[in-house]
């Protein structure tokens, strides 16, 4: 399955600076508003240790890694669900991803303008809340008058009118969909195709400066702003500075600054989590490769994630822990220990699962 990743804020937050780093590229990172303006669009692999050590165990030809798809949205500015600074055109661009990541300016650096809608980090985050939520109302008000005309001829459809207008109401009191989780289900299950922007789960990342990414108490006060969301705490800088160096410079600058892992782990870990995902592993000689998941997904739907056919023609699924694989050395020698087991269309498939499917199609 694809995964995107909507990158946004307010202009000169870091947030193309943070894509650069993200996702290697050297898209313009200027010191103004409205630098980017078409969505800058980077897949990035998911990292993982694991497809490595199959390869070997393997003697696999290739290693085919997950993906994530980061989408870097133009900078939002106060009005953008008006259309002020090309707002509609920006908003839409956020539809189509599968969550955000709102990059929050927590660094003090006179040298890098503030736009006019930015002050600190709790203004900055209310004013993107505000407008994805105005944008809403808007989707919603479209939606509604037509609903409740169709609901008074089908009384069937009173049920879904009336959550429409409780959707409105918790909207118009400022708050997003996704701070009401029983709102949210029910949502999803009648009203998904409205695509509302605040209903999509939000990771905050929060752009410090070096010295701030051991502050504790500073990130304590941050991550309390937007509880119970998730956050990530990353120095845009110190990503970019990152790019180019050697994976022994690199680990040595990221411990220098008491990090253990890069700023793109990070986002990318946290995003799995936030959408409920996890991802199973296919080996063979031919290949290595990551699939990602929903959390909680069948042998024969991970199967139908590989290609239609899997999951159609689905007969049973042979698994191994990757863990209980690699410990054997071999996956024959995982066999002769009983470690691999047959599975049917019931299993519930879980992180790490080393897959080879049977079907008949």
């Amino acid at each position: 399955m694809s995964l995107s990743i909507g990158i946004v804020g307010l202009p000169n937050v870091g947030k193309s600076t943070l894509f650069n780093a993200l996702t290697d590229s050297s898209i313009l990172a200027a010191n103004y508003p409205f630098a980017t303006i078409e969505p800058n669009t980077g897949i990035v692999p998911v990292p993982d240790e694991r497809l490595a050590k199959l390869s070997v165990m393997y003697n696999s030809q290739k290693a085919i890694p997950a993906t994530v798809t980061f989408v870097d949205i133009a900078g939002l500015v106060e009005g953008a669900s008006q259309g002020e600074g090309l707002g509609n055109q920006f908003l839409s661009h956020i539809r189509s991803c599968n969550a955000i990541c709102q990059v929050v300016r927590a660094f003090d650096n006179p040298d890098v303008l503030r736009s006019d809608s930015s002050k600190d980090p709790a203004h900055d985050i209310d004013i993107i809340l505000t407008e994805l939520v105005l944008a809403d109302i808007q989707t919603v008000d479209k939606r509604l008058p037509k609903l409740e005309k169709e609901s008074r001829a089908n009384p069937k459809l009173k049920v879904v009118a009336d959550l429409l207008n409780k959707i409105k109401s918790q909207l118009e009191n400022g708050k997003p969909l996704w701070k009401n989780p029983e709102l949210l289900d029910e949502y999803k299950e009648h009203l998904s195709d409205l695509q509302l922007m605040s209903a999509k789960p939000v990771l905050y990342l929060f752009n410090l400066d070096d010295e701030q990414l051991s502050d504790t108490e500073k990130q304590k006060e941050l991550t309390e702003l937007v509880a119970p969301a998730k956050v990530v705490f990353v120095s845009a800088k110190l990503e970019d500075e990152l790019r180019g160096l050697d994976e022994r410079d690199r680990l040595e600058m990221l411990e220098s600054y008491g990090q253990s892992e890069p700023g793109l782990h990070k986002v990318i870990h946290s995003a799995y989590d936030l959408l409920g995902l996890q991802s199973y592993l296919t080996a063979g000689e031919k290949e290595v490769r990551a699939w990602t998941i929903k959390q909680g997904s069948t042998a024969p739907q991970a199967a139908g994630v590989i290609h239609g056919d899997f999951e159609r023609g689905f007969i049973a699924a042979q698994i191994v822990n990757y863990e209980d694989l690699v410990e054997a050395g071999s996956e024959s020698s995982a066999k002769a220990a009983g470690k691999v087991r047959t599975e049917g269309k019931t299993y519930i498939m879980k992180e790490g699962d080393v897959v080879e499917f049977k079907f008949n199609v």
